[in-house]
C-alpha cells in the first residue's frame, strides 16, 4: 500500500512538471523565434556569404570566407529614427597627429667644456671650489705650480737678457740667435697653455711666477668637479666639467610604431607639471637608431631654449610632437567598423540607401580617423549606430539562406528603370491578425509608377527545434494609382517576418526589395 501511494505521487509530480514546462515554452516561445536568426532586412548590409548557391561569386573586396560578404541595403526613415542613424561628411583638411609621450631633461653635449692642464704639477689656490657653481668665460678658476712651467719660465727670461746684451753685435750673428732662443722659449709657454697676459706679466717683473692661474675656457655650471688644493694633477687630470645649460636637450620615448611618421626639424612641445600652464617650443633634433627591447621605444632627441634654466638635467617632462600629415580625408571615427580583418563604413546615397564599403584607414587622430582608400570628399556615411545595423544585418542574413528566391528578371529582358519601393503597414509595426499593406513607388525621376503588378510576401523560416514548419504568406497589391498600391494580408502569428516586395510590368519584374518586420501579439 505504501509504495502504491508513492507511485500515485510520483506520477502527479510529473505529471505538473509537464504542465509548467509547457506554460513556459508558450510564454517564451515568441522571444525564442524573434531571438533565432532572421533574414535580411532594410536594414541589411553584410550579408553572410551565397544564400543558397553553390556557384555564387567569392565573398567582396577579398574578404575572407569567414568575413561577411557586403550588400546594400535600405533603411526607412522611421527605422533610422529607432536605431539613431545619424549621418557624417567626408572631408578633405589638413591634419595634425600629436602624439603625446613621456621625456628627461639631459645636457646639451654639444655645450659641455672640460679644464685640464697640458703639464704635471701641485693645485695650490681654488677658487671655484662647488659643483654646480656657475662660472663666466675667463672667470679665474685655480692656480697650479709646476716644475716643468717654471723651467720654461726662466729659459724665457734667460733668452730675454741674452737678446739685450747681444743687441750690439756688429755682425748681428749672437743677436739672430738670440731671438730665436727667445721665440722658441715664448712659443714652449704658449704651448704648455699658459695664458698671454701671464707670459706679459713675466715679461714685465723679469721674475719667476710661481703660481700660474688656470682661467675657464667657457661660461655654465660646473657639474663636475676635481680639483682639490694641494692635490696632484697629470695632463690627463680632467679638472672641471662645465655645462652651459641655456639650451637642453629633452629624449623622448616614443613608440616604435609612431616613429615612422617623424623627422628632424617636427616642431614639439614640452610642459612641466612643476610650472603649470607654461609651454616651451622646440623641434626634433636626431631619432636615435635604437629601439629599447624592453618597452620597443625610440628615444628620439629635442633641442629647447632655456630661459630662467627652467628646464632642469634629469626632470620628467610631457612631450607633445605635431606631426604634420598634410591634406587628408577624414571621417569620425566612430563611423569605421572593424569587422575583423577589414574596415567598413555605410555610404548614405539618401532616401535610406545604405551601401557598405570596404576601406584602408590611417592613423586615427582623437575622433577623427583618416581614409587611405575608398572613399571620396563629399560622400556621406553613418558616424552613429553602425554596430546595431551591423549586427541586426548579420542576424537576418543568417535567416535568408532558407528564404524563398526573389524573382529575377529575364537574362534577355531589356533594362529597367530604377525604382524606389516604399512599403508601410496599417497597423505600424504589423501585428497578428489583418493588416492593411501599402506601397508607394517612384521613379529615378521622382515621379510615380502605376500601372505595375505589386506582389508582397511574408515569410518566417522553419525552427525544427521548435517544432514549427516554415510560414509563406502572399498578398497581391492593388492599383490606387498616383504610385499607390493597396492589399490585406492575415498573419498567423507575431514575431519576425522577411518580406519580399515584387514589382513586374508586362510579365516582368522590374523592382524588387527585401526588409524585415517584426510583428507583435505573440504567437
Amino acid at each position: 500500500m505504501k509504495t502504491r501511494t508513492y507511485q500515485i505521487a510520483l506520477a502527479a509530480a510529473a505529471i505538473v512538471c509537464i504542465v509548467l514546462a509547457s506554460a513556459l515554452v508558450y510564454v517564451l516561445l515568441p522571444r525564442l523565434r524573434a531571438a533565432l536568426p532572421q533574414p535580411a532586412s532594410q536594414d541589411t548590409v553584410l550579408a553572410r556569404g551565397p544564400a543558397a548557391s553553390s556557384n555564387s561569386a567569392p565573398p567582396a573586396n577579398g574578404a575572407s570566407g569567414s568575413e561577411p560578404t557586403l550588400a546594400p541595403l535600405q533603411l526607412s526613415p522611421q527605422r533610422m529614427q529607432e536605431i539613431g542613424v545619424t549621418t557624417a561628411t567626408v572631408e578633405l583638411k589638413d591634419v595634425n597627429n600629436d602624439l603625446s609621450v613621456p621625456g628627461n631633461v639631459d645636457i646639451d653635449e654639444r655645450r659641455l667644456a672640460y679644464v685640464q692642464t697640458r703639464f704635471p704639477g701641485w693645485i695650490q689656490d681654488v677658487s671655484v671650489n662647488a659643483t654646480y657653481q656657475y662660472v663666466h668665460k675667463g672667470q679665474r678658476l685655480f692656480t697650479i705650480y709646476s716644475p716643468d712651467i717654471v723651467s720654461s719660465e726662466r729659459e724665457y727670461l734667460l733668452a730675454r737678457q741674452n737678446q739685450s746684451a747681444f743687441a750690439q753685435d756688429m755682425h748681428g750673428t749672437a743677436a739672430h740667435e738670440s731671438g730665436w732662443l727667445l721665440k722658441a722659449a715664448e712659443e714652449r709657454l704658449q704651448q704648455y697653455g699658459i695664458p698671454a697676459q701671464s707670459i706679459s706679466e713675466i715679461e714685465k717683473s723679469g721674475k719667476v711666477q710661481h703660481d700660474i692661474p688656470i682661467d675657464s675656457p667657457a661660461s655654465g655650471y660646473i657639474t663636475e668637479r676635481n680639483a682639490l688644493p694641494n692635490a696632484y694633477v697629470q695632463p690627463e687630470t680632467k679638472l672641471y666639467t662645465i655645462a652651459d645649460l641655456s639650451t637642453v636637450w629633452v629624449y623622448a620615448n616614443v613608440f616604435q610604431n609612431d616613429v615612422g611618421r617623424l623627422k628632424p626639424g617636427d616642431s614639439a612641445q614640452v610642459t612641466v607639471d612643476a610650472y603649470p600652464g607654461r609651454h616651451f617650443n622646440g623641434r626634433i633634433d636626431q631619432i636615435l637608431p635604437q629601439v629599447d627591447l624592453a618597452t620597443r621605444t625610440v628615444r628620439v632627441r629635442l633641442v629647447f631654449s632655456n630661459p630662467g634654466l627652467v628646464l632642469k638635467p634629469g626632470m620628467y617632462v610631457n612631450v607633445a610632437i605635431a606631426v604634420r600629415l598634410g591634406r587628408q580625408l577624414t571621417v569620425p571615427s566612430s563611423a569605421v567598423l572593424q569587422t575583423g580583418t577589414r574596415a567598413a563604413v555605410f555610404v548614405d546615397h539618401g532616401n535610406g540607401n545604405l551601401e557598405p564599403r570596404t576601406i584602408q584607414t590611417g592613423p586615427q587622430l582623437g575622433d577623427t580617423a583618416v581614409v587611405l582608400s575608398g572613399l571620396k570628399a563629399g560622400d556621406k556615411v553613418v558616424s552613429s549606430a553602425n554596430f546595431l545595423v551591423d549586427s541586426e544585418a548579420q542576424l537576418q542574413a543568417a535567416a535568408g539562406s532558407v528564404a524563398p528566391p526573389t524573382p529575377q528578371p529575364s537574362a534577355n529582358a531589356a533594362p529597367t528603370p530604377h525604382v524606389l519601393i516604399d512599403l508601410t503597414t496599417d497597423p505600424s509595426p504589423p501585428a497578428k491578425g489583418a493588416n492593411k499593406i501599402h506601397v508607394k513607388l517612384t521613379g529615378a525621376d521622382g515621379k510615380p509608377v502605376a500601372g505595375a503588378q505589386v506582389s508582397v510576401t511574408f515569410f518566417m523560416p522553419a525552427m525544427p527545434a521548435m517544432g514549427m514548419a516554415a510560414e509563406r504568406l502572399a498578398a497581391s497589391l492593388a492599383d490606387k494609382g498616383n504610385g499607390a498600391y493597396e492589399g490585406s494580408l492575415q498573419l498567423s502569428s507575431g514575431g519576425t517576418w522577411q518580406v519580399t516586395v515584387t514589382v513586374q510590368r508586362g510579365g516582368q519584374t522590374i523592382a524588387t526589395k527585401q526588409l524585415s518586420l517584426t510583428a507583435t501579439g505573440g504567437m
